[in-house]
This record gives C-alpha cells, sequence and structure tokens, in this order.
C-alpha cells in the first residue's frame, strides 16, 4: 500500500490526538511508583483518555485487553497490565498508549525509573530517549526513511548497546498500523523517500544487552531473551519540508 500524505484538515486533528495523548501519559508518569499495580496504571488511563473525549487505541486492538501496555525492566513491549504485577523500587518502567481522536490515532512510549535505579538503567534510558531525537534529525521531505534507521542504530551501538530487530516502528493515521514499517536499524535499501505530509511513529526499543528478544506465553509480552533490561522511547511525528514536527510531547 502507498504511504499517504495527510491533508491539512487530517494534520489538525493528528496534533489534537498527539497533544491529547502527550498530556495523559505525563499525567501517567506520577503514579508510576512502588507498590502500585500495573492494572492500577492501567485504569488510570483509561479514565484520563476518556475525560477527554478520546477512545484507548489499544484497547481491544487485535485482543489486547488493556488501554496501555505496562513493560516493566526486561520486558521490551506489550506488558499486560495485571492486579498482581507489582512496581517496585529500582525498576524501570516503559508505557506505551495510543488515543483515538475523531477518528486519527496517536503513538508514544516513555521509560520511567522508579526511584533510585542502577547507573546503567539510567544510561539505557537517556541512550534511548536520545536515539530518537537522532533518528529525527532526517525525518524531512527528500531524505530516505532508512537514513532514520542508520542514525538510531549508529547512537545506540556506539553506547554498547543494541536495537530490537523483531519489532519496528510504523506509520500511523486513521489506522494505528499504516505504511511504512520503520525499521530502528540499517536495512540494505535506503527505503522509499519521505514527503512532506507522513505521519510516523518512530520508537527505538533497545536492550542493555543483546538484540534478541521472545514472547511469553500470553502471546504479547516481548522481553529481551538474555534478561537483560530494555527501554522504549517513541512519538508521533509529521514530516515537513524542514524540521520535523513532534506531536506527542508535552
Amino acid at each position: 500500500m502507498p504511504i499517504s500524505i495527510k491533508s491539512d484538515k487530517e494534520i489538525e486533528l493528528m496534533r489534537e490526538s498527539g497533544r491529547i495523548l502527550a498530556k495523559v501519559l505525563k499525567e501517567l508518569e506520577a503514579h508510576v511508583r512502588p507498590g502500585v499495580s500495573t492494572l492500577e496504571i492501567d485504569r488510570i488511563c483509561y479514565e484520563l483518555i476518556k475525560s477527554h473525549g478520546c477512545t484507548p487505541s489499544f484497547l481491544n486492538y487485535n485482543g489486547f485487553p488493556a488501554s496501555i501496555c505496562v513493560s516493566i525492566n526486561d520486558e521490551v513491549v506489550h506488558g499486560i497490565p495485571d492486579r498482581d504485577r507489582i512496581i517496585k523500587e529500582g525498576d524501570i518502567v516503559s508505557l506505551d498508549c495510543g488515543v483515538i481522536y475523531e477518528g486519527y490515532h496517536s503513538d508514544a512510549a516513555r521509560t520511567i525509573p522508579v526511584g533510585e535505579i542502577s547507573g546503567e538503567a539510567k544510561k539505557l534510558i537517556e541512550v534511548t530517549k536520545q536515539s530518537f531525537f537522532e533518528g529525527i534529525k532526517y525525518a524531512r521531505e527528500g531524505m530516505h526513511l532508512h537514513d532514520i534507521s542508520e542514525a538510531i542504530q549508529k547512537y545506540v551501538e556506539s553506547f554498547g548497546f543494541s536495537v530490537v530487530r523483531d519489532l519496528v516502528g510504523h506509520g500511523i493515521g486513521r489506522n494505528l498500523h499504516e505504511e511504512p514499517q520503520v525499521p530502528n536499524f540499517r536495512q540494505r535499501s535506503r527505503g522509499p523517500r519521505l514527503a512532506a505530509g507522513m505521519t510516523l511513529a518512530i520508537e527505538p526499543m533497545v536492550n542493555a544487552g543483546r538484540y534478541d528478544v521472545c514472547w511469553l506465553d500470553n502471546d504479547w509480552t516481548v522481553v529481551t531473551e538474555d534478561g537483560s533490561l530494555s527501554a522504549h522511547y517513541e512519538n508521533t511525528i509529521l514530516v515537513t519540508k524542514g524540521e520535523p514536527e513532534i506531536l506527542t510531547i508535552y
């Protein structure tokens, strides 16, 4: 399928969708603390999204049972909220969420430290976040998609960390997942040429150890194969003729 170019009207709707999601994630951060269950995070998330007149993108998406993915420590993505999964001091917690505003999706993720965390964990979170910003330097009209991918991988690996290969970013708009796929690692081809009006969810997933991952028996939650920590940072962006516009920054 071709990559959709959003109209001015669609871009305005996606801006509002992104603004609301950024606010929801910012408010959720305050609730990520020791003793709180991941199910409680999901409950609060659902209520926040509904309070803005929006619908959770993830709830019942391909059968996913929650409004947000809450992934802890070695969980890369798609952690299913559970009343028995309790956040502890020293954990790193990734929140991945999406909202639908008037038919348009936004998608973003943050990894949050809980109290005092290890030096390695702190560095992993910093590098994962910065790798996103290194990648979007190339998210402008005329560049190629995989210029973004290569920049992310190069930055991450310069710190001795690894980029997950089995999961990638994606286009976004009327659908949560649209063309194109957006890998966080270099490809053989340069990929499609970017054009103003494309909207992408760029999401580095970075492991402290090897990049290999595996799926738990619930068929959703992805964990590092070697048990190392993993961090996730994502924003929905708009490609323009100049600097990209980040739609999900608070």
